[in-house]
């Protein structure tokens, strides 16, 4: 299970009804539903910041009776004077699943957000690499005759599960050693968002990445210690589990020396997976599975393809396109 920090907050703030409300709704996001370290650490900051403004503004620790449609509203609107619409979307979010959580409880009849209107914000495109792209960044940490040989059989293997499988990058840190014997069969057992696992497909690239590295990690350990983590497959250079701030840097020095793009990030590589599965002709609901997404409506996100390419698979495969070929267009 993973860890999750302290919440730091002011105790005025963490104190009364609305206080110990939040603490109970984190405790029950992290045990009761696995939610992601990341997702009870989120939630729990934007709930204790409502905590707080309610605090300032009544100068004694806030009661649920405190919040609402209108104090929301108030809190809301001195935020969008300063945060980007998605932010206030996962705030209202924490918001709605806190008096949910409540409402089942019995603890109260109506939750005060259920009337507030989510902002709206129109999200990016995914950032993407071409084919040509890709293939440079997988082959950037073999291309220097100097480079260290452990790293970069290392560094290799996880741009190349990174790409090839689609893993997110807290999925990829958290695997185990004992997943290296399933990866060399061809599949992976990841453990995503919400603590569910999924299988994944391993590419006879990763594979052999993969393979390459195994016999390199019996060098990385502490250099006093010599300690090394027994369970974790990808370790740093002080023998313990590599972690995701290590590995988005990796990213970033690859995507510089290999395309030119000192800004790429791990979840570029799983977009770009996703993207040129779905340009190869796989079928969106694999890809919803490759990647682990709940929702369809996520995936079809990676649905920016280009109109010609739309076009040749509609015209090869539509038995109405392939009926009218030749034909004039009506008038």
């Amino acid at each position: 299970m993973s860890s999750v920090a302290p919440i730091p907050c002011p105790e005025q703030a963490a104190s009364g009804g609305l206080g110990r409300a939040i603490a109970g709704y984190t405790d029950y996001l992290r045990y009761e539903q696995r939610a992601s370290a990341h997702t009870v650490t989120a939630y729990g900051k934007d709930l204790l910041q409502l905590a707080q403004h309610l605090a300032d503004r009544l100068a004694r620790p806030p009661e649920l009776a405190d919040v609402t449609k209108l104090a929301l509203r108030a809190w809301l609107g001195g935020l969008s004077r300063r945060v980007a619409p998605p932010s206030i979307a996962r705030k209202l979010a924490a918001v709605r699943g806190l008096f949910r959580h409540l409402e089942r409880l019995g603890t109260v009849s109506r939750s005060p957000a259920a009337l507030l209107a989510t902002p709206k914000a129109r999200r990016p495109l995914p950032k993407f690499l071409g084919v040509d792209a890709a293939a440079r960044v997988m082959e950037a940490p073999l291309a220097e005759p100097l480079a260290n040989e452990p790293v970069a059989r290392r560094d290799a293997a996880i741009l190349e599960l990174l790409y090839g499988s689609g893993v997110r990058v807290a999925e990829l840190c958290g695997l185990e050693l004992s997943a290296a014997t399933a990866a060399a069969a061809g599949e992976l057992r990841v453990r995503g968002k919400g603590n569910k696992e999924r299988l994944v497909p391993v590419g006879s690239k990763a594979r052999g990445a993969l393979e390459a590295y195994l016999p390199w990690r019996e060098h990385f350990r502490h250099p006093t210690t010599h300690y090394q983590d027994p369970k974790a497959l990808f370790l740093g250079l002080r023998g313990r589990r590599l972690g995701v701030r290590q590995v988005h840097e990796l990213v970033r020095r690859y995507g510089a020396r290999g395309a030119g793009r000192p800004d790429l990030h791990p979840h570029a590589l799983r977009h770009s997976c996703a993207t040129h599965l779905l340009e190869g002709g796989a079928d969106l609901r694999a890809i919803q599975e490759l990647l682990g997404h709940s929702s369809l409506a996520t995936t079809q996100r990676y649905t920016h393809v280009s109109v010609e390419h739309l076009l040749s698979v509609y015209d090869g495969a539509h038995p109405l396109a392939k009926a009218r070929r030749g034909r004039s267009a009506p008038r």
